[in-house]
């Protein structure tokens, strides 16, 4: 189903709306507006995505897991991407995620989507412990593998 909205629903109301702006502001100008979206969002994901990566060596330098940077870091990723794919629809899409507000509601609303499990953090050289939260259907075990015939073989 989402590769369904991906290739057939997003073009088509990219397309509808290519048509409504052009009769509205003409073609050359709707072509001019979308190079400047792409533009504009390039310099703005340049911009975040430096910050994004400063925040995040401070926060490795203090010894923490840089878990919101890595999650800007991806929506910024996939901000520059939408706004680089001409269309109104895709930079209305790039444009929110560009707002910090916006990647927190995001956040925030992951784990009634997707079952989020986390499995350890950053350990500091004074604590090498790490908490876990493991889910009821995994199962962890040690094994050997026993095979005679295989020491057999090894032997030359």
């Amino acid at each position: 189903m989402p590769f369904f909205i991906i290739f057939l629903i997003i073009p088509l109301i990219e397309i509808g709306l290519f048509i409504t702006v052009g009769e509205e502001i003409g073609l050359v100008s709707t072509l001019l507006l979308c190079v400047l979206t792409a533009v504009i969002g390039a310099a703005l994901i340049r911009h975040q995505g430096l910050e994004t990566l400063f925040s995040a060596r401070r926060a490795m330098d203090r010894g923490e897991m840089p878990v919101r940077e890595m999650f800007d870091g991806l929506c910024l990723a996939v901000a520059g991407a939408l706004l680089m794919t001409p269309g109104f629809f895709t930079d209305a899409i790039g444009f929110s995620l560009t707002i910090p507000a916006v990647r927190s509601f995001v956040l925030a609303a992951l784990p009634r989507f997707f079952d989020v499990q986390v499995m350890g953090g950053a350990a500091s050289s004074s604590s090498q412990s790490r908490t876990y939260r493991r889910s009821p259907d995994v199962i962890e075990a040690e094994y050997e593998v026993l095979d005679e015939d295989r020491e057999d073989h090894d032997k030359p």
